[in-house]
């Protein structure tokens, strides 16, 4: 049975959370904090929980607002706070139809729904006469087929009651009625209606809801006997995760309490062994971790006052990094989150039981790489065995390429409660954080995906070079290799520090002013070996001067006519006054600390096809011997 669809009807914060369709593999819920995620995991953890001792509560889950009000009216434990519908997949038709016959059932859907009294209500569209039909099939000859179980009913008692003159057609008659009765009881098993029939033919393969959050981590000790002499409903969630732990190693009862030392210890390596293979596959963050499981004596004063000793079962993770240990309760908390699902989990990955797994806001202590760790093991190995359903508020949890998984949660107060979309237009801005976030990341992400980049200023920058490298590839001259891609970080300041962060994950050449601000940061990160030395280039180094910016690489008359042209000026190279670059001598002659430089060039894309032919060759030249530069730093 496949989940398709969930609403959530007066359960703590929701008060009609809508019809919030479900993926078939991952559904990821989103929203702030106290905005209803958490109560819409818990209403559908309720609805079939895999753990014991789950159950709704009215009292407790009831609108709390409104609970009191309603009971007046009507019985809550009547009301249904979940509802979900479910798709029959191929198996669950051919069980049905096995005993009620082909056809038995008008669609493939069933809607199931649960009482705060924690009783199961459903809705499925049965074919009466088509299950009556297969009933009766090859026992009813010469005469018409009774086309609802009622009619069957009162053919059968009244064949069973039936007297006639010729002993052997009465006897036929009740024979005839003994089989039906047989066939009724075969198809129908012990109901008597034919609408409950299908139900108690689906319920064994109704999934379970297993529910996992903070709460459910593992202790870093246990108290071995104790634990395995409990029966599994009366553990609570750590221990339900410890239990599944042994499991997952494969543990033997006998071996793992056995007195003899090295039979025990053998058996706690294989443990420790079985969840390090498992851990590690998924968790790039750390991999020179490996799990130890120990046993020690533990003296305790029992309730008599005698002393009695306790086998206790203790978890350490050792780090070959640091070449050291330490118990599992100080390990980071991601770490201990990730670990503890995994051995919750894997007492249903290897067995049969269909599940439907819920995590509530996973991997907040884990970072962001550790976070895409838990994304792939989602993607990898969880929805291949199940469908998952998750909430968050990280942006690092929302895949922006399968934003179709994402469901936004909104609490829009007491009169309306919580409301679970799909549609980003009816959100507010803080509900929508995390998918912006994640879709700026990964913008972000996809710019830099050239293996090349070449970093520059700005954007007037980045016009000039790619203008002047087209029309200097087009005379049969150097240009830009095309494997660079132009990268305008937004300013001269902004560089050292995009470098810094980037530097180690791409290739990177930097192209600058020259001038002493940020210089310096960026002559640093060349001996810390972020950059390579060779990969950092000057305009000086082109125009042979201390200061320089790439407007400088222009003859003056060619640059004027386009700053002239930006800003309705008519300056004459007779009206600059000094040597350094002409950008500081023409925000003096204007007065301003700093014009747009983005205009100018601005200018000349507008007009460049009756300017580049104009350019003086010095001009081309320089910017020639800037691309060969740039080029030179390829692959170095």
């Amino acid at each position: 049975m496949k989940l398709v669809s969930v609403e959530v009807d007066h359960f703590k914060n929701i008060l009609k959370s809508g019809d919030v369709a479900i993926q078939p593999d991952v559904t990821c819920v989103v929203g702030k904090n106290e905005s209803g995620k958490t109560a819409f995991l818990q209403a559908l953890h309720r609805f079939n929980p895999a753990q014991p001792n789950v159950m709704f509560n009215a009292q407790r889950q009831y609108p709390a607002w409104l609970e009191k009000q309603h009971r007046r009216r009507k019985n809550l434990d009547e009301h249904c706070p979940v509802a979900c519908t479910f798709e029959l997949e191929k198996p669950d038709l051919e069980l049905v139809e096995e005993a009620l016959g082909r056809g038995a059932l008008k669609n493939k859907t069933i809607s199931i729904s649960r009482t705060y009294g924690n009783e199961f209500r459903w809705n499925v569209e049965i074919n009466e006469p088509t299950i009556v039909a297969h009933i009766a099939s090859g026992l009813l000859t010469g005469g018409p087929t009774p086309t609802s179980i009622d009619d069957l009913n009162k053919l059968i008692e009244t064949l069973g009651n039936s007297t006639h003159a010729d002993e052997a057609k009465t006897a036929a008659d009740r024979t005839l009625a003994r089989d039906l009765t047989e066939a009724r009881t075969k198809a129908l098993g012990e109901r008597a209606s034919i609408d409950e029939r299908p139900w108690d033919l689906l319920l064994p393969r109704l999934p379970q809801f297993f529910y996992f959050d903070d709460y459910s981590q593992l202790p870093a000790s246990v108290k071995i006997r104790q634990l395995l002499a409990k029966n599994k409903k009366d553990l609570n969630s750590g221990e339900l995760t410890a239990r599944a732990l042994l499991e997952l190693g494969g543990a033997d009862n006998e071996y793992l309490l056995n007195p003899d030392y090295e039979t025990r210890k053998r058996e706690l390596e294989n443990i420790a062994n079985a969840i390090t293979h498992q851990v590690l596959t998924f968790w790039s963050t750390n991999p020179e971790l490996r799990t130890e499981v120990d046993m020690t004596l533990k003296q305790e004063q029992a309730a008599n006052g005698q002393q009695q000793v306790l086998d206790e079962l203790k978890i350490r993770l050792y780090d070959n990094r640091h070449l050291l240990s330490l118990s599992f309760d100080e390990r980071s908390t991601g770490f201990r989150w990730f670990f503890s699902f995994l051995a919750a989990f894997s007492e249903y990955e290897n067995n049969d039981t269909p599940v439907v797994i819920l995590l509530d806001e996973p991997g907040l202590g884990l970072h962001a790489r550790a976070q895409a760790d838990f994304l792939r093991f989602i993607d990898e190995r969880l929805s291949k065995r199940c469908p998952v359903i998750y909430t968050t508020h990280s942006p690092f949890m929302v895949q922006p390429g399968k934003l179709e998984r994402v469901r936004l949660v909104q609490d829009g107060g007491r009169q309306v409660g919580s409301q679970i979309t799909s549609n980003v237009l009816s959100t507010d801005r803080d509900t929508l954080f995390p998918l912006q976030g994640a879709l700026g990341y990964d913008m972000v992400q996809h710019l830099f995906i050239a293996p090349h980049n070449l970093i520059v200023e700005g954007t007037s920058d980045f016009t000039y070079l790619n203008l002047l490298s087209t029309h200097l590839a087009s005379m049969g001259r150097t240009g830009l290799d095309p494997k660079w891609s132009i990268i305008p970080v937004g300013g001269a300041d902004l560089i050292p520090s995009f470098v810094a962060l980037l530097g180690n994950h791409l290739e990177l050449t930097v192209l600058i002013d020259s001038r002493k601000e940020g210089n310096q940061r960026l002559q640093h990160l060349t001996q810390l070996g972020l950059l390579k030395g060779t990969r950092l280039i000057t305009i000086g180094e082109i125009i042979g001067a201390k200061v320089g910016d790439v407007e400088d690489l222009f003859a003056p008359e060619e640059y004027l006519r386009l700053f002239n042209e930006a800003f309705a000026k008519s300056f004459k190279v007779s009206d600059l006054v000094g040597k350094d670059s002409i950008v500081n001598r023409l925000a003096r002659l204007i007065k301003v600390d700093r014009y747009d430089h983005g205009l100018p060039a601005t200018a000349l894309l507008k007009n460049y096809p009756s300017i580049l032919p104009t350019l003086a060759p010095e001009t081309l030249t320089r910017f020639e011997s800037l691309f060969q530069r740039i080029n030179s730093t390829l692959g170095t």
